[in-house]
């Protein structure tokens, strides 16, 4: 189970990531309250997103050379 709830995790960076990637326009008002103090731009949002996937292959990697 604990298992199980870490693959949904890491399913949540692969969608979360790939979205932020190919829909900046719907992201921005999540970002501009995420990140209150400075003003969130399609950059930004791109990069998150970017380092989402990065995070996802990470973990992937760690889990097929653990075999998990």
């Amino acid at each position: 189970m604990n298992s199980l709830i870490l693959f949904c995790l890491v399913q949540l960076y692969l969608t979360f990531g790939l979205a932020g990637i190919v829909w900046p326009d719907k992201f921005m008002p999540l970002f501009g309250v995420l990140m209150f103090p400075w003003a969130a731009s399609h950059r930004v949002i791109r990069v998150n997103g970017i380092a989402a996937i990065t995070a996802y292959l990470i973990l992937v990697g760690k889990f097929w050379m653990t075999g998990i």
